[in-house]
C-alpha cells in the first residue's frame, strides 16, 4: 500500500486531505502539534504529535521513507530545505502555496494593496506564469516565495506539486471570512455596509477542493505549480446573501462607491478594488481537476462551525489571529453613527 504523511493534519485544509488520501487507498500518518483524529477519518489513519521546528522529529516521522509528503503548513526556505533534505527517502511532495505570492511585475502584490496607489494590476485571471514577489522572510507573501523557490529548484531530486490556494474557506479555519457575516446576523444587526458596491471579487478556495487537488497531484507525481481555488468565486455580496440564505435571514444591504469609509464601517475581510481572480485551467489539463463543490454548497458546514465556536465564547477569544489582522469589524458603534442613529 502507498504510505503518505501529511503535515498539519489538524488544520482546516489538512483534515479534508487526510480523508481524501486515505479514501483513495493511501496509508496514512496524519501528523500535527496535537496529534489530533478529525472524526472524518478512517479508523486506520495512523496519528502522530509533530513538533515541525524538531528536524529530528520530522526525519523519524518519514521514518525509513514514504510514497507521498503532504506539507500543508511549510512555510520559508527553511522549511523547504527541510523536505529536500529529506528526498531520498520520499517519493514525491504535495505542498500548499498562496496566490498571494504573485506580483505585477512593478513592485505590487498582496503586501501593498492598503498602500495608497499599491493596488496590483493583476490580469484577469491570473495564470501560473505570472510573476511572483522576490523572496524573503519580510511578510508572509515572500515567505512562500522562498519556499517555492528552494521546491522548484529541487524539483529534479523531489517531484513537489506546489498549490497557490486563495482565500481559503471551511470549517477549522483559523481565519473564518466568513464570520463578518455570521456573526452579524447572530447579534441581529439586519443592515450591513459593503464598499466597493459589494462587487469585491477575492478568489476563494475551498479546503475541500484543495484535498481533491492534493488526492489528483498524489496519484501523479511532477513537479509543478498550480492554482487550487474554487469555480465561480462569489462577490462579498454574494457571500453575504449566501450566509443569510444559510441561517435564514433577510438583511439590508447598503452599497458604497469607492472604499470604506472608515476600518469599523464597510470593510471586510475581502477587501479588494479590483477582481482578483485566478486561471484554474492548468490544474483541470494536467489533472482532470474537477471541482468537489461550489462556495455555496461549502457554506453550510462552515455557519455551523462558526454558530458552535461561538456559543458562549467572545469571538476575539475564538479566532484571535483573524482579531489580530481585523480588529474593527464589529464595531457596531461606529457604523451606528455613522447612519446617524
Amino acid at each position: 500500500m502507498r504510505r503518505a504523511v501529511v503535515i498539519g493534519a489538524g488544520g482546516q485544509t489538512g483534515r479534508p486531505a487526510v480523508e481524501a488520501l486515505a479514501r483513495d487507498g493511501w496509508e496514512v500518518t496524519a501528523a500535527s502539534r496535537r496529534g489530533a483524529r478529525d472524526e472524518s477519518w478512517p479508523g486506520e489513519v495512523r496519528t502522530r504529535r509533530l513538533d515541525r521546528a524538531d528536524d529530528a522529529a520530522l526525519g523519524a516521522l518519514i521514518g525509513d521513507g514514504c510514497d507521498l509528503v503532504v506539507d500543508i503548513v511549510a512555510y520559508g526556505a527553511g522549511h523547504a530545505r527541510q523536505l529536500t533534505g529529506l528526498a531520498d527517502r520520499v517519493g514525491s511532495a504535495v505542498v500548499v502555496s498562496t496566490v498571494s505570492v504573485y506580483g505585477d511585475g512593478t513592485g505590487r502584490g498582496f503586501d501593498t494593496m492598503s498602500e495608497p496607489g499599491g493596488f496590483p494590476q493583476y490580469p484577469v485571471p491570473v495564470r501560473e506564469d505570472q510573476p511572483t514577489v522576490p523572496p524573503g522572510d519580510a511578510t508572509y507573501s515572500t515567505g512562500k516565495a522562498a519556499l517555492e523557490r528552494e521546491l522548484i529548484a529541487a524539483g529534479d531530486r523531489l517531484p513537489t506539486t506546489l498549490l497557490r490556494a486563495g482565500a481559503i474557506h471551511g470549517p477549522h479555519s483559523p481565519l473564518p471570512r466568513e464570520l463578518y457575516f455570521v456573526k452579524r446576523n447572530l447579534d441581529g444587526r439586519r443592515r450591513r455596509v459593503l464598499a466597493h458596491r459589494g462587487e469585491s471579487l477575492f478568489h476563494t478556495s475551498a479546503a475541500r477542493n484543495i484535498a481533491e487537488l492534493i488526492r489528483l497531484a498524489a496519484a501523479r507525481p511532477g513537479s509543478r505549480v498550480l492554482n487550487a481555488c474554487d469555480p465561480q468565486p462569489p462577490t462579498v455580496a454574494e457571500i453575504g446573501s449566501a450566509v443569510d440564505a444559510v441561517m435564514g435571514v433577510e438583511t439590508e444591504t447598503v452599497l458604497v462607491d469607492g472604499a470604506a469609509p472608515s476600518p469599523s464601517v464597510g470593510s471586510s475581510p475581502w477587501p479588494v478594488e479590483l477582481p482578483v481572480v485566478f486561471d484554474m485551467s492548468a490544474a483541470e489539463r494536467e489533472l482532470g481537476y474537477r471541482p468537489v463543490v461550489s462556495y455555496s454548497e461549502s457554506l453550510p458546514e462552515t455557519v455551523d462551525w462558526l454558530t458552535r465556536r461561538l456559543s458562549g465564547q467572545d469571538w476575539q477569544e475564538a479566532f484571535p489571529t483573524l482579531a489580530r489582522i481585523y480588529p474593527d469589524l464589529f464595531d457596531y458603534a461606529a457604523e451606528d453613527a455613522w447612519f446617524g442613529e
